[in-house]
């Protein structure tokens, strides 16, 4: 019997029947905290889910940050094609991401996948947290995966620059035909709680949804038709098409791709270097509210 193939979200149940199959897969721990960077490699050496590898924010899943860049740099496709084979990810391999609950570190990695043209990624719906609910084991042994070669196809078009967002905020995103959404917390978005970057506020006419929308009370993805409603009222009738995502560092903006692919709202873009690279430039316009 072949087994199914993933392309958003897995349930915990479900990964750990593929575990038990003889299908091609690979899982991803992805847990990570901002303010204290090697966390998430001693939180794996703690336990993680077995066959696990782990993947830092910072090492493997983005590119030194530069004077010019944001904080998280999209990692050069060869270099993150050459990490993921040496995981043991091939193009025919089902892979899963998973941080410590609410996908917002794992989507970052869902993403790069897809646009490197690897389809067969998924995101385990309510990270550790939910496979340790539903009783399923953890262990402290690394995984052994022999390296391959991820054959890496990149889709350049998918990411906007600073420069297209630049452009497009100067002629007026309202009538220009971009759609610039921000994934942070509604504070930070208005230029009231800014903790991780220099310069408080927002991209002027960009619109704010948190990413935290996407979720329930537990930290699970909302389902797909509550998803398409809470995303249609922030594109008000604009087409999937036209979005751009930012957050403050391209990481979480993947969590509302993700949140966008699983409403049956594909086609948006990200933009990469997000909030921390927009202001770099002191010339370029910052809006607050």
């Amino acid at each position: 019997m072949t087994a199914p193939t993933y392309t958003t979200l897995i349930e915990p149940l479900e990964l750990a029947a593929l575990l038990r199959s003889d299908g091609d897969v690979a899982i991803v721990d992805c847990r990570h905290d901002l303010s204290r960077p090697q966390w998430g490699a001693e939180a794996y050496a703690e336990g993680h889910i077995p066959g696990a590898e782990f993947a830092h924010l910072d090492r493997e899943l983005s590119d030194p940050m530069t004077p010019a860049s944001g904080r998280h740099p999209l990692p050069a496709p060869d270099r993150l094609a050459a990490t993921l084979g040496r995981w043991g990810i091939a193009r025919e391999t089902q892979v899963v991401a998973y941080d410590q609950g609410n996908g917002a570190l794992a989507a970052r990695l869902w993403w790069l996948l897809r646009f490197l043209g690897h389809t067969r990624a998924a995101v385990l719906n309510g990270g550790l947290a939910a496979w340790r609910s539903a009783g399923l084991p953890v262990t402290r042994a690394t995984a052994t995966r022999p390296p391959r070669r991820f054959a890496a196809e990149p889709r350049l078009g998918w990411v906007a620059s600073t420069p297209e967002v630049a452009r497009d905020v100067a002629r007026g995103l309202e009538h220009g035909g971009t759609v610039l959404v921000d994934a942070r917390a509604a504070d930070r978005f208005a230029g009231r709680n800014e903790t991780l970057d220099p310069v408080a506020g927002h991209v002027p006419g960009a619109r704010n949804h948190p990413f935290t929308r996407n979720l329930d009370a537990e930290g699970r993805f909302l389902a797909p038709a509550e998803l398409s409603q809470r995303w249609r009222e922030t594109l008000a009738g604009s087409p999937p098409e036209r979005v751009v995502s930012m957050c403050g560092s391209g990481v979480t903006a993947c969590h509302n791709l993700l949140a966008m692919e699983i409403a049956g709202l594909s086609g948006a873009r990200l933009y990469a270097g997000s909030w921390s690279e927009w202001i770099r430039d002191p010339a370029r316009p910052v809006a607050r509210s």
